[in-house]
């Protein structure tokens, strides 16, 4: 059990967010660099947490190649552990420096105020001072931001603000007065830089990005990063606001159409394990690529298979298993009987059901901890693990397999469900014996070995490897969603391509 909770202590901190130090380069390009910092499984869970409660919960909130050599502005990053980006902007006149995440799933920008008095978090960062800039204007309006797992809130303020060498002129930003979350006390950032698009801003505030844009400060509708995966490495990453650095990647980028503007969000196909169907997403799937994401997040019963694929182990849901002991007959009868898999946990009583779909107000992993909510978290825990279950044998049965078969693979996927925060631990000694996982992405796969989708941590008998694969189930209308955070990005060079409403991957040097 103790070292159990260590697992989760140290999932729980590696969610850190990165940022960048601003630098001069011979070949004309500004770099904000991004530090390298020792994998610290303390701080694992924190970032982990920072993904999740930002864009995922909610905030109360054709083929284009030839892009060339990057004319546009390049913003080195600070790698935190693989798991957080960070750069420096200036904000104000003249410029007060700030770390922050350069973040596609979200779009405000927000940094610590000098009167936030009373959040622990900021006595630990950078603070805007107002009375220290001459070019700003106090808009008189409050704002708060909801995350998952915390919050902030302030006060909307008008600045100039500085990224790289660009220069934007009354800029809408929050300075943030209270940051209730452990996560940005944990974190080595000051604040978050949205790169997201306005229908997910909160406040009206025009995002950054839509300022670069209409100031002309970009040459091209286009940004793209670079992660750099070496811990050993001094630059952590880069990002090119309005072109692309070909010193990055390989080849060329393989684009995929924005489905739907807020996050960017497109279509998925297949998703393979060992270059196996897993069957979850031959219809499609949708999925968002986020700077801001640690890990690779999915639904969980997708997840657990990936895991149970690759030997993760979590913490044991009982449910799962007396979903399976105790309602696997009639799971089975009902889907042999040909009943819609959307309506089968209804009908044995687990779920609420409407007529066209399950009512499950909020999914989330089948390990959800118990709280206020008492019998209706309860509720909602059996009837995730009731859909879980049905997934399962509904992807078993197309392959044919005997009903033992399938009861006792079923009854493994239930001990590889994650920890409550989604993640699950590997046996390092196993690394090199696991399968490789591939994404489809507009009809062409891309591949992601072990020694990419593991994170390590510590050395010698202390050394503990995390899965790459957190469970997060995201409900309708939004889901069920994939997020594909920096591990994904790191292996892959990706544009974003406002012009064209797409996004564009491609072998990254590295």
């Amino acid at each position: 059990m103790k070292m159990r909770q260590g697992y989760l202590w140290a999932a729980f901190c590696l969610w850190a967010l990165t940022f960048p130090l601003l630098q001069a380069s011979s070949d004309g390009l500004v770099r904000i660099g991004l530090k390298k910092w020792r994998l610290d499984y303390n701080r694992i869970r924190a970032a982990r947490m920072a993904r999740r409660a930002k864009s995922i919960g909610g905030v109360v909130k054709s083929m284009y190649q030839g892009l060339g050599d990057s004319d546009g502005e390049s913003v080195l990053l600070r790698n935190y552990m693989d798991a957080q980006y960070y750069g420096e902007i200036g904000i104000g006149t003249p410029p007060q420096n700030f770390t922050v995440v350069f973040d596609t799933g979200s779009a405000n920008l927000w940094v610590p105020s000098t009167k936030c008095h009373f959040s622990i978090a900021c006595l630990f960062h950078s603070k805007y001072n107002s009375r220290l800039s001459t070019t700003y204007i106090d808009l008189g309006k409050e704002g708060e931001i909801h995350y998952g797992s915390g919050s902030i809130s302030g006060v909307f303020s008008q600045d100039n603000v500085q990224v790289g060498s660009m220069a934007i002129k009354n800029q809408v930003f929050i300075e943030a007065t209270r940051e209730a979350s452990l996560v940005f006390v944990l974190g080595k950032f000051d604040g978050i830089l949205g790169l997201g698009f306005e229908e997910i801003v909160v406040g009206n505030a025009t995002p950054v990005w839509y300022n670069l844009l209409r100031q002309g400060l970009v040459q091209e509708d286009i940004f793209s990063f670079w992660l750099n995966r070496d811990p050993q490495a001094t630059d952590g990453g880069e990002i090119v606001f309005g072109g692309v650095d070909k010193r990055h990647f390989k080849g060329q980028h393989t684009y995929a159409s924005i489905t739907q503007k807020g996050y960017w969000q497109f279509e998925m196909g297949e998703f393979l394990i060992g270059y196996q169907s897993t069957g979850f997403c031959e219809a499609g799937c949708a999925a968002i690529v986020d700077s801001g994401t640690s890990l690779i997040a999915g639904p969980t019963a997708i997840v657990t298979e990936i895991n149970h694929a690759i030997g993760a182990e979590g913490i044991v849901s009982q449910e799962c298993k007396e979903v399976v002991s105790q309602y696997g007959n009639m799971i089975w009868d009902l889907l042999i009987s040909r009943v819609q898999p959307d309506a089968v946990c209804s009908q044995i009583g687990l779920c609420n059901f409407n007529g066209s779909q399950i009512e499950s107000p909020r999914i989330k992993t089948v390990v959800e901890e118990e709280d206020a909510r008492g019998t209706k978290v309860g509720n909602e825990v059996w009837c995730t693990a009731c859909e879980m279950t049905v997934i399962w044998i509904q992807n078993q049965l197309k392959q044919r397999k005997t009903k033992e078969i399938i009861f006792s693979y079923v009854t493994e996927l239930c001990q590889s469900l994650p920890s409550p925060m989604g993640e699950s631990v590997v046996d390092c000694g196993r690394v090199p014996y696991m399968p490789d996982v591939t994404f489809t992405i507009a009809d062409k796969h891309f591949t992601l070995t072990p020694k990419e989708y593991v994170l390590k941590t510590g050395e010698g008998i202390t050394t503990v490897c995390l899965s790459g694969f957190i469970a997060l189930d995201v409900p309708p209308p939004r889901g069920p969603l994939w997020i594909l955070g920096d591990i994904f990005m790191g292996v892959y060079h990706t544009v974003f391509d406002y012009g064209n409403l797409q996004v564009g991957f491609a072998e990254a040097m590295q």
